[in-house]
């Protein structure tokens, strides 16, 4: 009977999540050879390939796949001893890695931990700020607890590793200078707007979210200008540069842009929090799930 080492099986599961030997071994705290040698060891007590050369890298072999497939439980029932440990020791008290994109800091993120001081304070939250699918890699490779993040970017929601949970369906609105022909018709969509030049990432989500709205209406946006922070697209939409989708959750009050409303049929953005899975039942992190929720649920 194979002797599993969990040491070594994580050792594997990092590769894969990283990539390379020498990105595993910084993730892990080790060596590269070190890494070598543990992912050599496991081979042999296994008695099959785990690994095979690629020029000067190597990737994983089929029988590896299927051990990490066979043992992702293990793992998800290690987080949940994990989780109830921590809950038995500490009680109400605990620290939350939280990995969030950046409109959902301030909307989401600080009017959670606010309340989670009063209602819990033993709870810490401990923010990372991050690009939308780099929350989610963040998630996988354990630096964070808990990811912020949008469905559009999530893995498979078939994935093993993570249990996912809708937070909020964010509209958005279309930002326009106060002296377009538009800016105070009774009703407007997105149709109408087709033959304006737009503003919006050259890539990323905001690309990807953007031009799949206007796809969906019936036009593919001409990209007047590129920009990704909202400072910058408001001033330009401001100068009457070209007009943008806004999300709701990241609009401010600005002089001079005026911001509409599509309507129930305009487009929004899904966000999500998403956490290993087993880690769900770990108590300071179902607190800040909850504070999420209600942040949430406040800013519809």
């Amino acid at each position: 009977m194979v002797e599993w080492d969990i040491r070594k099986l994580q050792v594997l599961r990092a590769l894969r999540e990283r990539g390379t030997v020498t990105a595993a071994a910084e993730a892990l705290h080790m060596t590269p050879s070190a890494v070598s040698q543990q992912l050599a060891n496991l081979a042999r007590q296994l008695g099959v390939p785990l690994l095979e050369a690629r020029g000067r890298r190597v990737r994983l072999t089929d029988g590896a796949r299927l051990v990490l497939a066979q043992t992702e439980p293990v793992f998800e029932q290690l987080e949940r001893a994990e989780a109830a440990l921590a809950a038995y020791a500490e009680g109400e008290a605990g620290e939350v890695r939280v990995g969030a994109f950046a409109t959902s800091v301030p909307a989401l993120v600080v009017p959670a931990v606010r309340a989670l001081r009063d209602a819990h304070p033993g709870v810490s939250v401990r923010v990372r700020e991050a690009e939308a699918a780099e929350a989610y890699e963040l998630l996988t490779a354990g630096d964070v607890d808990l990811a912020l993040s949008l469905a559009a970017e999530a893995p498979s929601a078939a994935d093993p590793r993570l249990t996912q949970v809708p937070l909020l369906a964010d509209p958005l609105d279309v930002a326009l200078p106060p002296d377009h022909p538009l800016a105070q018709a009774p009703a407007l969509t997105l149709t109408d707007l087709s033959s304006e030049p737009w503003i919006f990432g050259g890539s990323g989500p905001w690309s990807d979210i953007t031009r799949r709205a206007c796809e969906a209406a019936g036009f593919s946006p001409y990209q007047g200008h590129s920009a990704s922070g909202w400072t910058a697209i408001l001033a330009m939409v401001e100068a009457g540069m070209g007009v943008a989708l806004v999300p709701r959750m990241a609009a401010g009050r600005r002089d001079g842009v005026v911001l509409r409303d599509l309507g129930p049929d305009g487009p929004v953005r899904h966000v999500t929090a998403a956490v290993r899975r087993g880690g769900e039942s770990g108590r300071a992190v179902c607190r800040v799930l909850e504070a999420l929720r209600d942040a949430a649920a406040a800013g519809l």
